[in-house]
């Protein structure tokens, strides 16, 4: 449906709002915009005539948003990014399509990456903009046609594709294995653990799994599989790891295997998407690659 246009200010007085909202002063945002400060007082003022209401309290020499300017302001901000990232998208491919596609920061590097050459070369005319991000991602306030999300396949307002499960393994530099000579899953239980944040009980979960009780598994906390990967390469303790991420470090030698059973993770990596986006050409086309590509060869082992 067509936006009326009398809810569509000029261009010109949105960017001189949101430069003085940031700025909280219209003298630092003329600066800031090389323009005159009576130049901002004009453009704020013929804004707040089209909305009805004043944006800021003038106090003196002081301007302060109003409770109803700083929604607006945010609003507004959010707005004129959007329009920033998809001119900058457009202008990076302006012969065919942009997906911009959320990504967990190791799954991106360690699994996608390596893949995405095939994809570009057999669709020239489509680019992928990576967001690395290890918080989840929200579509309604991000510009993003898909997501690639671990763990369950809940994702409110969002159509799921499974793409692969996860095996886990327990993984140590060959210093480290050398120094403690670990043979059984047990001897884990007095060696240094490393412990990923997002899966807190993920060592519990794996002695469980061996039959080994562990009351306590105390170690340094990591945000990312990357920094856990390179301090075990580093001999800083073991680390559960993905089988599929840490297969380049176990095959240079800078990690090992260690004794006990594979664990499959309790979550999944899926390709998350609104349903609006479904439709969009370029992402369809990705999607169809993405779950041809991940399925015959994802990591469910």
């Amino acid at each position: 449906m067509a936006t009326a246009r009398r809810f569509l200010p000029p261009t010109l007085l949105l960017h001189s709002f949101e430069a003085a909202a940031r700025l909280e002063s219209f003298t630092a945002a003329a600066r800031e915009l090389h323009l005159t400060q009576s130049a901002i007082s004009r453009h704020i003022r013929a804004l707040e005539q089209q909305l009805g209401a004043d944006l800021f309290v003038r106090d003196r020499q002081t301007v302060r948003l109003t409770l109803a300017g700083e929604a607006y302001a945010r609003e507004i901000r959010e707005a004129l990014r959007h329009i920033a990232t998809a001119t900058l998208g457009f202008r990076a491919n302006p012969t065919g399509g942009a997906i911009n596609l959320g990504v967990l920061p190791t799954f991106g590097a360690q699994w996608l990456a390596p893949r995405l050459p095939d994809f570009m070369r057999a669709h020239p005319d489509i680019t992928i903009n990576l967001i690395s991000r290890p918080l989840p991602f929200d579509f309604s306030g991000d510009t993003l046609h898909a997501a690639i999300h671990f763990g369950a396949a809940e994702w409110t307002g969002a159509e799921m594709d499974f793409l692969m499960s996860e095996q886990v393994v327990a993984t140590c530099s060959p210093t480290l294995l050398a120094r403690h000579a670990f043979r059984t899953p047990s001897d884990l239980l007095d060696a240094p653990l490393l412990h990923l944040v997002s899966r807190p009980d993920a060592w519990e979960r794996w002695f469980a799994a061996q039959g080994v009780e562990a009351l306590k598994v105390h170690g340094m906390l990591c945000d990312q599989f990357t920094f856990i990967a390179q301090a075990a390469a580093a001999g800083a303790g073991v680390a559960l790891l993905p089988r599929f991420l840490a297969a380049d470090l176990l095959e240079s030698g800078h990690l090992v295997e260690l004794p006990g059973r594979t664990l499959p993770s309790e979550g999944a990596y899926y390709l998350a998407y609104p349903a609006n986006h479904g439709s969009y050409g370029p992402f369809q086309t990705f999607r169809a690659w993405l779950l041809k590509t991940a399925m015959p060869h994802g990591p469910t082992a």
